[in-house]
């Protein structure tokens, strides 16, 4: 018989991450002698964060049954990130997108305080869109 308290445990750092990024649980309750989590992300790319946690504590999901939607109507909270010495644009859209041309989405985003996409200063604050 699983125990609820203990797989609540065991995941627990992976639901409560969901919160802050917007994730809705609808459900965390044992069926089938699993911990079934079952909720809603407000986009693709926090649904796979939760997935990439939820893997990195069991990989064969041996315990657990997940199931992850995606509603719309979420809010996603935003993403900040503090430049660092030797970062640029291109750099941090490769960390954040996986692309590094994607820093014009970043420089967009963040036009209320960068005039010129090749001239950030570390310790400036940046959004990163989603």
């Amino acid at each position: 018989m699983a125990d609820l308290e203990a797989l609540k445990k065991k995941y627990g750092a992976v639901i409560d991450y969901g919160k802050t990024r917007g994730v809705s649980w609808k459900n965390v309750h044992i069926e089938k002698d699993k911990l079934l989590i079952r909720g809603a992300a407000p986009n693709d790319a926090i649904k796979n964060e939760m997935w990439i946690k939820l893997k990195d504590i069991d990989p064969l999901f041996q315990d657990l049954t997940a199931d992850i939607s995606i509603d719309s109507s979420l809010k996603a909270p935003e993403t900040m990130y503090t430049v660092a010495a030797g970062d640029s644009l291109s750099k941090i859209a490769k960390q954040f997108y996986g692309d590094a041309n994607k820093y014009v989405k970043i420089f967009e985003a963040n036009k209320d305080q960068l005039k010129n996409p090749d001239l950030i200063k570390p310790g400036q604050v940046l959004r990163i869109p989603d």
